[in-house]
Order: C-alpha cells, then structure tokens, then sequence
C-alpha cells in the first residue's frame, strides 16, 4: 500500500479547506445489569467493558484501563507502520506492546497517598528491520512519537470539560 497516494488527496483538501481537518469522535458508555459492567459504544463497533478483578470485577473482560493501553498500543502499533511505509523503510514485522502500574489502593480509596491511575506506562516497539540504516531507524521513532495521537494526548493532556445532566 502506497500510504502516501492515500493520503495526498486528504492533506490536499485540508491545506485548501483547514476546517474540513477537524473531527470529533465519540464513546457512549451505557449501563449494564451489573454496576461492576457496562458498554462502549463507538459508532462502528460496541465494546463490553467491566470493572477489573481487583476491585470487584469478573475479570472476565477488558477493563478500562486495559482499553486506555489498548488504544495507545493500537496507535503505536498503527502509526509506526505507517511512518515506515510512508518513508519506504523496509520491515520484516512491527509489534508494540503497552504495560501500565497502578496501584488499586487508590481506586479503592483505601490511601489518599496512592494517586488514582497509571504512575506509569511503557511502549515497548519491536521492530524487525534489518535492512533499515541507523537513520531510517531513527527517523521512524522521532516521527513515530511525535504523529501518535494517543502518545501525543496523554503526554500532553488536554482540558477535560466535565458535564453533569440529572433527571
């Protein structure tokens, strides 16, 4: 696949029509019958998610925290490929993988010292490429971190507007 005739036409029409680069994506979470599960519903495909094992879940299924380092794997995963075909590096094979710690002390409200969420997450790329030069290499990581949207949102996070509707 030729990623830059795909997306010539695309960056054509948003450096003639900036407005038309903007998009929104939406997640609708919707209650299940237990409190500990609910879904996701993300317009192209619904997602069971539950409560993790160690805070009362089944354990049966993701989490959202494994959804949080599911996306950022896909992200990875998808923007390395793409840089590297897009500057024509050779590659055998791409894989990422995403390991985050949290402490559940902190979601359980048992320490007010233990913060709430990941303390820290790790991208670890494999990438097979043994006919890469050390450059192309070097080139794949910078613009790969730097064109990962996920990598890129939660290294610099934006301002999260918090809705409340009652009824």
């Amino acid at each position: 696949m030729d990623i830059r005739s795909v997306q010539r036409p695309l960056k054509d029409q948003y450096r003639q029509d900036p407005a038309s680069s903007r998009i929104t994506l939406t997640a609708h979470g919707k209650q299940a019958d237990a409190p500990i599960s609910c879904s996701i519903d993300l317009g192209r495909a619904i997602y069971n998610a539950q409560a993790h094992k160690g805070v009362g879940g089944a354990g049966t299924g993701a989490c959202s925290g494994d959804l949080l380092l599911g996306a950022l794997a896909a992200c990875a995963q998808i923007t390395c490929q793409m840089v590297a075909a897009a500057m024509g590096i050779p590659t055998e094979g791409i894989d990422v993988t995403v390991e985050g710690d949290l402490d559940l002390q902190g979601t359980l409200g048992l320490s007010k010292d233990v913060p709430v969420g990941f303390q820290s997450i790790r991208i670890i790329f494999e990438v097979r490429a043994p006919q890469a030069t050390k450059e192309q290499l070097s080139a794949l990581q910078a613009k790969t971190e730097q064109y990962c949207v996920v990598m890129q949102t939660l290294q610099h996070p934006p301002a999260i507007e918090h809705r409340w509707a009652t009824q």
